[in-house]
């Protein structure tokens, strides 16, 4: 009897120990493999949203480490994400930092379609998105620590949470952003 109840108590804190590391595995096998840290979308991902004749990005500010992938998602709407590097998409000054990657996702315009991009230069990354660039739709990211170009001022086309904040913070939600 009493090894029937050890056994049983063995069986259960198992079965509970598994089903914790369970919900820890990514369900995409190769979103470790690019970016070398297992995927965490929750904090990591950047919605698109255009909400009547609003145009953002939630949130608005992001801080992640060198290395981390960010994945820009459309909640609704036609948008795109793309660097403020002089000459990509339209951009007439570059604020991200020193060679660091350029991106430019294109025009997405299908629900729940994404784009992502890895992060690897540490600073502070201005972004926008083309057709709504000037409705204000622009975004930071942060990476390591603030720094470059972007940094101590405010894109040329609307408002961003200052770098210390998002990093003070880790993420800065569009509605929770009074610029």
């Amino acid at each position: 009897m009493e090894r029937r109840q050890i056994l049983k108590t063995t069986g259960f804190a198992a079965t509970a120990w598994l089903t914790g590391f369970a919900g820890c595995s990514s369900s995409n096998p190769d979103a470790s493999e690019e970016t070398g840290t297992p995927s965490n979308e929750a904090t990591n991902t950047v919605l698109m949203v255009t909400e009547g004749s609003t145009y953002y990005f939630d949130p608005i500010g992001l801080f992640v480490e060198s290395g981390e992938t960010i994945t820009f998602e459309i909640d609704n709407g036609s948008h795109s994400a793309t660097a403020y590097k002089k000459g990509t998409g339209g951009a007439s000054v570059t604020r991200i930092p020193d060679g660091a990657k350029s991106w430019d996702s294109g025009i997405l315009n299908k629900q729940g379609a994404t784009f992502e991009h890895t992060f690897k230069t540490t600073g502070t990354y201005d972004y926008f998105c083309i057709p709504h660039k000037s409705l204000g739709m622009v975004g930071r990211i942060v990476v390591g620590e603030p720094g470059g170009p972007a940094e101590g001022s405010m894109p040329p086309d609307g408002k961003v949470p200052e770098s210390q904040t998002i990093v003070d913070q880790k993420a800065v939600s569009y509605s929770n952003f009074s610029g």
